[in-house]
């Protein structure tokens, strides 16, 4: 397929820039080929025509538009949605948003205000990614793993998912939340480090700090710490009660 054709499919929803494998999401190395090549031909347009005007970009990226027939509420106020990504009908968009190239947003979602979907991410259903939440993307190197959110999980205000972390099924993740590969998380409920960069399934992670190493005795002995995430819980009834989706919004 050239870059066209997997632009196109991306949107539809037919291909994915990636895949659970043996119940571990990996990147589709082909489908991020074809969206490097994409920025290669495209070629600088300025976008007065769709009442962007001063707005710059690849001629072939531009932004999607949505009709009523697609089922997506993209409420006005400066969200984009750029070509190449999938919304899936049921998606809330909350300005201003953005959705990046090869992202995928799928049913019953809401993207709220100030919130970034990266390049490439992945978002499951019934996903609530509240306002200001920063979802990594991971477009190079080619063969990264990307960022994931997947289904009936709570992002709250202000987190920043990067750098390949994966956030299983139900799980929550409370406001101020940081993670990356470099932020170590705890599982105080288990008693262990997660060291694989997936958060488990229906876990409640919170910000949280640590001493810094124990080879640094003046930055320990003035009481410095380092940034770090707790899983503290598992989501119960309460947890769900106080998470439940208004389905009326939707």
């Amino acid at each position: 397929m050239n870059w066209e054709e997997i632009l196109d499919k991306l949107e539809s929803g037919e291909l994915r820039s990636a895949n659970k494998v043996d119940g571990k999401w990996v990147a589709n190395t082909a489908v991020k080929e074809g969206i490097l090549a994409s920025f290669k031909a495209g070629e600088l347009k300025e976008f007065s025509e769709t009442g962007h005007k001063g707005f710059v970009d690849k001629h072939n990226l531009a932004a999607r538009m949505f009709t009523p027939n697609d089922g997506i509420r993209m409420v006005p106020g400066g969200s984009s949605v750029r070509r190449g990504s999938y919304v899936a009908s049921g998606v809330i968009i909350m300005p201003p948003a953005y959705i990046n190239v090869g992202a995928y947003v799928d049913s019953g979602s809401m993207v709220d205000s100030h919130a970034l979907v990266g390049s490439c991410a992945q978002i499951g259903k019934n996903v609530h990614l509240s306002a200001a939440v920063q979802i990594g993307g991971v477009l190079e190197p080619i063969g990264a793993s990307p960022v994931v959110i997947e289904d009936n999980c709570f992002v709250g205000a202000g987190a920043v998912i990067v750098e390949g972390i994966q956030v299983l099924s139900g799980a929550v993740i409370a406001p101020g939340v940081i993670l990356s590969k470099g932020t170590p998380i705890y599982d105080a409920v288990k008693e262990k480090q997660v060291t694989d960069g997936i958060i488990p399934e229906n876990a409640v992670v919170v910000p949280g700090t640590r001493p810094v190493s124990s080879k640094l005795n003046w930055a320990n002995e003035i009481g410095l710490s380092l940034n770090c995430a707790i899983i503290v819980k598992y989501r119960d009834s309460k947890t769900d009660d106080s998470l439940k989706l208004e389905e009326f919004l939707r």
